[in-house]
């Protein structure tokens, strides 16, 4: 069974970076045809998707995030990550990663990770 799991800071100052990382467990992250997705609700908002790397290492990203967003994978640690750039106090949020057999989630989520932006 996969498990999921987001890890890094709860508080980040704004202008800084923002790094998560989900570690997964049950499957290697490079099986085809799994996708492996970041996602994130803001306090009141609705979830926001914010990217995916591929089974094979092909990133993609909401055209609104994209700018500031990376996404990258170690695959000898079976994780992936999403790094934020200059933050600002809108991107509080709870932030998941889930898996996917495309670019949507399907049932396989973490228990998701609060990040605050303040100074």
């Amino acid at each position: 069974q996969v498990q999921l799991r987001e890890s890094g800071p709860g508080l980040v100052k704004p202008s800084q970076t923002l790094s998560l990382t989900c570690t997964v467990s049950g499957v290697v992250i490079t099986t085809n045809p799994y996708y492996w997705i970041w996602i994130r609700q803001p306090p009141g908002k609705g979830l926001e998707w914010m990217g995916a790397i591929a089974y094979g290492g092909s990133t993609y990203y909401s055209p609104s995030l994209k700018s500031r967003t990376s996404i990258s994978r170690d695959t000898s640690k079976n994780q992936f990550t999403v790094q934020l750039s200059s933050v600002t106090p809108e991107d509080t949020a709870v932030y998941y990663c889930a898996r996917g057999g495309g670019l949507l989630p399907g049932d396989s989520w973490g228990q998701g990770t609060q990040v605050t932006v303040s100074s």
